[in-house]
């Protein structure tokens, strides 16, 4: 079992950054590839950001691509997520999850642990 807590969501102006972090414990960290998901209100959750276990291979939702990157320590047992250029589109509720394999994964349906989430609003 792994659990993941999220940090490090909050308002901030559109144009402006953030960086989540997502803290894991349990299991041996650098055993996971891990992804950050989001869901709006009203909207189903949807791919963000991915990262493979060594942290040498990246992937992002199109939507994101040249803003946001996700990062990780497994020293620290714990994955990134800058964000820059914020839009009001990127409003949401940011989920940390993570797979038991080394690939990089887009889809949801792959990932074995989920954390509880972070609001991240974007005002205009």
């Amino acid at each position: 079992q792994v659990q993941l807590v999220e940090s490090g969501g909050g308002l901030v102006q559109a144009g402006g950054s953030l960086r989540l972090s997502c803290a894991a414990s349990g299991r041996t960290f650098s055993n996971y590839a891990m992804g950050w998901f989001r869901q709006a209100p009203g909207k189903e959750r949807e791919f963000v950001a991915t990262i493979n276990r060594s942290g040498t291979s990246t992937d992002y939702a199109d939507s994101v691509k040249g803003r946001f990157t996700i990062s990780r320590d497994n020293a620290k047992n714990t994955v990134y997520l800058q964000m820059n250029s914020l839009k009001p589109e990127d409003t949401a509720v940011y989920y940390c999850a993570g797979r038991s394999s080394y690939f990089v994964s887009s889809s949801l349906t792959e990932y074995d642990y989920w954390g509880q989430g972070t609001q991240v609003t974007v005002s205009s």
